[in-house]
């Protein structure tokens, strides 16, 4: 790799000759690790004229450093930063280099420190990932992906992939949606009625910062997505956890004053109880009662591979207080970060005003490659192949669950990716998933579910979504072995 001339310049309070000054910057850029082993310099011409120096200044800069064995020279080729050159020091910044701003004081907000957990980046490298929400490469359609997005590259789809919609989306994906996506969930909408996001999570920002203030209520379930309620919380709205039972949340439950609820009735996370119709009803009729608006999380409705998914709450309601929130992360691949809102058209209107003033819109070209993927048949070849990965697996992990005496709290009527699990009481599960990863297993504790003081710590979660159906037996066997010997030893919750 050659470096760019334009990443050389000489300080302009620097002392000694120009032939120093030049021998000094090129030794400083390698010791700092700006110029690493191998990469080539410009050459003397083109660095003397960006320096506004003589040729020969340069010359003997270079010569001097290749005596000194920073630079090394390949014959006509030019100079390279020799392969024998000082590595880079562990480097303390100096007194010069210190942050003197107050912070605690600077920071208005504070967005960092919520309860949602990140997954190991190397979870793929463990023999036995029992991680939610990743994708198995084994399963996707890379080819037709790659044909989709060499497709959207091309020239008749040049403006698709440079223009500024400024704050409007892509109508080749908004007119899928509409029409195929959707219907399949009992839901009609018009254009003007969806708004493409970054994934649901952005759906759910951008909904929560169009419905509440400080002033207003949220409700939402108990346990529930770690993420919303780090939005919730950093939105400052009052918020009050309603405990879901086995048919997800409980209408009678939901506090008279409250504005907003937030329920992911199809699958709930992360239990994964299905709410009956009759209380989707009950929930629409208590939301009317109160003057509520209901957010519906649908994420995982494409995982309904054991029979057909109950309708969407949206396609039940009647005077337009639910708003919709879908995303083609689960099914696609989460790094994909593409979802969808779709509500009445005021909140439509805010939803995407307020999208324009963070980042504009989702990029065009990653728009019109999903469309191309959707709209050709491959999405609904690809969510086929995932259903009968799943169902085998599925049928794996019950029967290895069953085999180790462990103990399922929560599993999807329809089909889903994951079983919400307990442990016996005397677990912790965070210390559980530390003994765990020495043995090559990866589980999600659930205690990050749970809202207020008094949280569960024998609750955790089993995705199933990126682990080969061969290794399930042996990897739901350690957990086992491993919550025997802490049970043993007497583990107390933290």
């Amino acid at each position: 790799m050659a470096l760019p001339v334009e990443t050389f310049f000489l300080q302009q309070d620097a002392q000694g000759t120009l032939q120093s000054q030049i021998q000094q910057m090129i030794a400083q850029g390698i010791l700092s690790g700006r110029f690493q082993r191998g990469e080539k310099l410009p050459s003397t011409r083109k660095l003397a004229l960006h320096l506004g120096v003589s040729r020969i200044t340069v010359t003997i800069a270079y010569t001097e450093l290749l005596a000194n064995d920073y630079l090394s020279s390949r014959g006509r080729s030019g100079y390279y930063v020799s392969e024998n050159a000082p590595s880079p020091p562990n480097f303390t910044p100096g007194p010069d280099m210190q942050d003197s701003v107050d912070w605690t004081r600077a920071i208005g907000q504070r967005f960092s420190g919520g309860v949602t957990p990140r997954k190991p980046q190397d979870w793929s490298q463990y023999r036995y990932p029992f991680v939610y929400g990743q994708a198995d490469k084994s399963l996707f359609d890379h080819a037709n992906w790659r044909l989709c997005a060499l497709q959207a590259l091309g020239q008749r789809d040049f403006d698709s992939m440079t223009n500024d919609y400024y704050d409007q989306d892509d109508p080749q994906l908004i007119e899928f949606i509409a029409r195929h996506t959707l219907p399949r969930r009992g839901i009609t909408a018009a254009p003007e009625q969806i708004l493409i996001t970054l994934g649901a999570q952005n759906a759910l920002w951008l909904t929560a910062q169009v419905l509440l203030t400080q002033r207003r209520r949220a409700a939402l379930e108990d346990p529930c997505y770690h993420a919303l309620r780090d939005i919730l919380i950093q939105s400052r709205c009052h918020v009050t956890p309603v405990r879901v039972d086995r048919d997800g949340l409980p209408p009678e439950a939901i506090p008279p004053d409250t504005d907003v609820i937030f329920t992911t009735p199809s699958h709930q996370c992360p239990t994964n109880a299905t709410m009956p119709m009759s209380r989707r009803r009950a929930l629409l009729e208590r939301a009317r009662e109160i003057d509520a608006i209901i957010v519906e999380d649908d994420y995982e409705f494409e995982t309904s591979f054991l029979r057909a998914p109950s309708p969407a709450l949206k396609s039940l309601d009647t005077d337009g207080r639910v708003i919709y929130v879908g995303s083609f992360s689960k099914s696609l691949f989460p790094g994909l970060r593409l979802g969808y809102l779709v509500g009445s058209e005021p909140f439509i209107r805010e939803a995407r005003a307020l999208r324009a003033s963070v980042l504009r819109h989702p990029p065009g070209h990653i728009q019109r490659t999903a469309s191309y993927f959707l709209s050709l048949g491959h999405y609904d070849a690809l969510v086929r192949r995932m259903g009968n990965a799943l169902h085998e697996r599925r049928a794996k992990m019950e029967e290895a669950i069953a085999q180790n005496g462990l103990q399922i709290a929560g599993q999807g009527a329809h089909g889903g990716s994951s079983f919400w699990m307990r442990a016996p009481e005397e677990i912790d599960t965070k210390i559980l998933a530390r003994q765990l990863r020495a043995r090559g297993v990866l589980i999600e504790p659930g205690h990050s579910f749970f809202g207020g003081e008094d949280q569960p710590q024998n609750f955790y979660r089993l995705g199933y979504s990126s682990i080969p159906a061969t290794r399930i037996a042996d990897g739901l066997q350690a957990l086992a072995s491993e919550i025997s010997i802490m049970s043993k030893a007497g583990y107390i919750p933290a």
